[in-house]
């Protein structure tokens, strides 16, 4: 049987085979790119044995219908039926994972949250996006490198910026990537009041390095170091080995702080200003195409994607889909897949 594209298991094969062969040679372990390989590998065997043994379950599931049909066995048919079931869920998932199949979907992601005017509350409501992702993060077992932090003055978290890894991670985020709104009754204020809070997600692919066709300049950036105030030990708050460069051309700005050497932390803001480049300059090339095609060029990062209301009822809305949920608490404790998998099922712009 061929299942075509992502669900055809010899491909996959054929693929294992090659980086097999490649992870076995004797300069393997010099490579820019181990850790890369190492990691397609894993994935791939990870899709190859899901899909075998999904496979293997079908088959199984079909005699034991054909069985059924000639014999009356109520206790079969029960555990038939719990297993089309766990079967069913299977399918959706590869389903799902077939569409991840953008250019950059492989890629792990920048993720950044900032504030919108409103001081307190919308720094408050930042820490919980914060928090929200956190916890995503944790139920897709995903790596989160922590690189910059500053707290809000009375509450919250003035920026957040995180290196995320992980299988299919800008897949499954790059729809997260927008403005996101907060409709509660403040903590901060004493007359109870509901107020209404904004946040930005940032998502910016981590491109291979082969493929960041990027130049910066020495006279292009001015590089400050300053003493770190964010998340960190003892030693990474006494020091100044918080890093911030200033790209002049694009005006990006890009900090860490997370490192105790200020070396290290000067290397990962390179690399995220280099991606943030690189992406502005796919993002110009894309909004050109559409021009020349006589599309809508305008960029929809900053425009309102998701609704999360707590009074004075409870809902969350994603404006792109129209999918909802009245389960305020569970989508803040990062349960976020309702959202991402219609986002990508809609191959919603």
């Amino acid at each position: 049987m061929s299942y075509g594209g992502l669900f055809d298991p010899q491909k996959k094969e054929e693929r294992i085979q090659e980086l097999e062969k490649i992870m076995g040679s004797l300069d393997f372990w010099n490579r820019d790119d181990t850790n890369s390989i190492i990691e397609e590998c894993n994935n791939l065997k990870e899709d190859y044995e899901g899909l075998k043994n999904l496979k293997d379950k079908i088959a199984t599931n079909l005699e034991m219908s054909l069985f059924l049909k000639e014999e009356s066995d109520e206790s079969l048919q029960q555990s038939l039926e719990q297993e089309l079931l766990t079967i069913q869920s299977e399918l959706q998932n590869f389903h799902l994972q077939l569409l991840l199949n953008g250019p950059y979907d492989d890629c792990d992601v920048i993720l950044e949250i900032h504030p919108g005017a409103g001081g307190t509350e919308s720094c408050d409501w930042a820490n919980m996006l914060y928090r929200m992702y956190t916890r995503y993060f944790e139920k897709k077992h995903y790596k989160v490198e922590l690189i910059d932090y500053q707290n809000g003055e009375e509450a919250g978290i003035k920026s957040v910026a995180m290196m995320v890894h992980g299988k299919h991670c800008y897949g499954y985020l790059k729809g997260e990537k927008g403005v996101h709104r907060l409709i509660r009754i403040s903590p901060f204020d004493s007359n109870s009041r509901r107020h209404t809070s904004f946040a930005s997600v940032d998502i910016t692919p981590m491109y291979q390095k082969e493929a960041i066709e990027v130049e910066v300049l020495d006279s292009d950036i001015r590089v400050d170091v300053y003493r770190s105030s964010g998340k960190g030990g003892q030693g990474v708050n006494t020091t100044d080995s918080a890093v911030r460069i200033t790209h002049f051309p694009t005006g990006i700005v890009v900090t860490c702080q997370n490192e105790r050497s200020q070396i290290r932390n000067k290397e990962i803001a390179m690399t995220v200003l280099k991606n943030k480049i690189y992406q502005r300059e796919l993002e110009r090339k894309a909004n050109e195409l559409k021009t020349i095609k006589g599309e809508n060029a305008e960029i929809n990062f900053g425009s309102q994607i998701r609704t999360y209301t707590m009074h004075p009822y409870s809902l969350v809305k994603d404006h792109r889909t129209g999918i909802e949920t009245g389960n305020v608490a569970k989508v803040l404790d990062g349960d976020l897949d309702l959202f991402i998998e219609e986002y990508l099922k809609r191959g919603v712009k």
